[in-house]
């Protein structure tokens, strides 16, 4: 082949190439916006997401604390074993991750319900839905990341507390002390669900609304003792209707419940009775 020949080749595999690049970058964007579309014909909204930079969660509570926390929460009738399973404490280094600035609310969870044929929920379009099954949620999370391009999923137990905690060991997501009405508990006397984001002034540290009361969120981790629990921790809880931990109680519960350590789970199949919701999360980026 003479070298002309072997150039004109050469030119021709190039523009190949070239050519089969664009038609993938072409067929990116109308993917993106195929998704676009499909998210607004059904009412898929973006999500308010709260950016949590890495950092060390100062995870528990000392066991040498643990009767102290007991007897502090005495009036709720918390047995100390309950508390037990936040010992030991531990600094965990936590990666980056985003997180909802509130839990999932009902109106969101209609559009998910309508696209699926699932029975639509009840309640007010501002409160978060409730009644929701760790199955329901982590599909609810699928479906919301097809629709938005993106990686939706359950916050893990670290990741929730940390966005809760912030870099310190506070005791509820606003500071040391609890405070009647900063969080929809018991003692709030409402006894239902709010609209979500009702508590500015019960703020995380990063910004991230009712991580106390309203709804018990779901978390993606299984129940487990932490490594190095005292021995009279369970290593199961057969007694959940699910072993998966929730967080930060809800409108039924006492303030113990609003602890940022607290560990909590699915004890009765009644999911609405008894307010379990979720929040979604996800990788930065």
């Amino acid at each position: 082949m003479s070298p002309d020949a072997e150039e004109a080749v050469e030119a021709e595999k190039e523009e190949r190439v070239e050519r089969a690049e664009k038609e993938e970058r072409v067929e990116r964007v109308e993917q993106a916006q195929r998704v676009e579309r499909a998210g607004r014909e059904e009412g898929v909204e973006g999500v308010d997401w709260v950016d949590v930079p890495a950092g060390t969660l100062r995870r528990g509570t000392p066991a040498e604390e643990v009767p102290a926390v007991a007897r502090r929460y005495a009036d709720t009738g918390v047995p100390v074993e309950w508390y037990l399973k936040e010992a030991p404490a531990a600094q965990i280094h936590v990666p980056a991750f985003r997180i909802a600035r509130t839990p999932v609310t009902v109106e969101q969870w209609s559009r998910f319900a309508a696209a699926t044929g699932r029975p639509a929920p009840q309640g007010s379009p501002d409160h978060p839905v409730i009644g929701v099954t760790w199955e329901e949620a982590t599909a609810y999370c699928r479906w919301l990341g097809d629709h938005l391009d993106a990686d939706v999923r359950l916050p893990t137990e670290d990741e929730w507390e940390r966005a809760a905690r912030g870099d310190d060991g506070r005791e509820f997501p606003w500071g040391e002390e609890y405070r009647t009405g900063l969080a929809n508990l018991v003692d709030l006397g409402v006894g239902t669900t709010m609209p979500v984001g009702s508590f500015p002034e019960g703020a995380s540290p990063f910004g991230v609304l009712d991580m106390a009361g309203n709804a018990d969120e779901w978390t993606s981790t299984l129940y487990a003792p932490y490594p190095g629990a005292p021995a009279e921790v369970p290593e199961a809880e057969d007694w959940a209707f699910d072993r998966h931990i929730t967080r930060g109680g809800a409108f039924r519960h006492d303030r113990d419940l609003a602890r940022c350590a607290r560990r909590h789970g699915a004890y009765e199949r009644d999911l609405a009775g008894i307010g379990v919701g979720f929040r979604v999360a996800g990788p930065i980026g």
